[in-house]
């Protein structure tokens, strides 16, 4: 394999639904090499120009990183013929919500390197978050897949498998809420008055912006909800609703709640079978 700067050898992906393309988006734009990516699915269509997809796993090379991104309660009808075509040096890597490190050692005993990731969709853009968690102690090949990682957004280590556990609920289900809550910002205005095109737009374009100052500023959200906020204003009457009973955070911590349930749920499922 020629060289390339994100890749060690040859990126296997085993699926590549929503999730899966928002990677190989992110990576192709960041400038992995397409003739070094294999997409193996059933359906064999194609994902992107130069990409191989196959329907059967290649017998022509051994991967240097394998990337599980099909769907969590497909695991055990991949795993059996896709173990015996690892060896110790691939660096195995699950995208698969509540599949513990342990459910996928006991399938997969070959890898030396064993690996969660939990990315959400904005990775396509390399605005994404990549939460990541493994047993390996190879200091090399850590480096290497985080560096992979960095290259989809910002990109973190975790040392327990409980709080990366938390990863999905909030980055990997994240988006999804943020989505509601834009889309109810729009929706509001447009029950007031505004043409609802023009609420969509300025909803996004607002949540947009509100995002990259955080990010920009490094202060407190407070502190940022503060600096916009007059005393007696029209944003404290706003913040008045929102802060009433906290309902607005007792409703989001249910919600994270209710997201991390059900990865405890795949979990057990997946140490049951």
């Amino acid at each position: 394999m020629a060289s390339d700067p994100l890749l060690p050898g040859p990126l296997w992906f085993v699926g590549c639904g929503h999730m899966g393309s928002a990677m190989l988006q992110g990576w192709l734009a960041s400038g992995v090499e397409p003739r070094h990516v294999t997409i193996i699915r059933p359906s064999g269509r194609p994902v992107a120009d130069g990409v191989r997809v196959l329907t059967d796993y290649p017998e022509d090379e051994v991967p240097a990183i394998v990337l599980l991104a099909m769907k969590p309660h497909q695991l055990d009808l991949v795993a059996a013929p896709l173990a015996s075509a690892l060896d110790a040096a691939t660096m195995l890597v699950s995208i698969l919500a509540g599949v513990e490190l342990a459910s996928l050692r006991r399938r997969f005993t070959a890898p030396r390197t064993l690996v969660r990731a939990m990315p959400n969709l904005p990775v396509s853009l390399g605005r994404g978050v990549v939460g990541l968690f493994g047993e390996t102690a190879d200091l090399t090949a850590r480096a290497e897949l985080m560096g992979l990682m960095a290259a989809l957004g910002h990109a973190e280590w975790f040392e327990d498998e409980q709080a990366f556990d938390l990863v999905t609920a909030l980055a990997g289900s994240g988006p999804a809420f943020v989505y509601r809550f834009i889309e109810a910002l729009a929706e509001g205005a447009a029950s007031l008055g505004m043409p609802a095109e023009q609420a969509h737009r300025l909803a996004i374009a607002t949540a947009g912006g509100a995002a990259a100052l955080a990010a920009h500023e490094g202060v407190g959200l407070a502190e940022l909800a503060a600096r916009v906020t007059s005393p007696g204003g029209t944003t404290q009457a706003g913040l008045e609703v929102l802060d009433a009973d906290d309902a607005l955070a007792a409703l989001v911590a249910d919600t994270l709640r209710a997201a991390r349930r059900r990865g405890q749920e795949l979990a057990a499922a997946a140490r049951r079978s």
